[in-house]
């Protein structure tokens, strides 16, 4: 981890910024954490807005297409 990446420690999950859609941290972004899963930060979708039956505890979140390719160079 480098010394610019911004850490986020919660009391059950530990998360660092991978790439965002501005530089004051309330906009889209992309975590990895220390699960060795990615957390997405974004707009909720209703479901039934985007014609998915979701289940409980799950739901959708829509991010700009180059938010998600911006996390992918940052893992290379």
């Amino acid at each position: 981890m480098s010394a610019t990446e911004e850490v986020f420690q919660g009391e059950s999950l530990t998360m660092v910024a991978l790439a965002a859609s501005c530089t004051n941290g309330s906009c889209p972004t992309v975590y990895r954490t220390d699960r060795g899963t990615i957390v997405v930060q974004g707009y909720a979708v209703e479901g039934s807005a985007a014609g998915v039956d979701l289940p409980a505890g799950e739901l959708l979140v829509e991010v700009p297409a180059d938010l998600l390719a911006a996390a992918v160079r940052a893992q290379e």
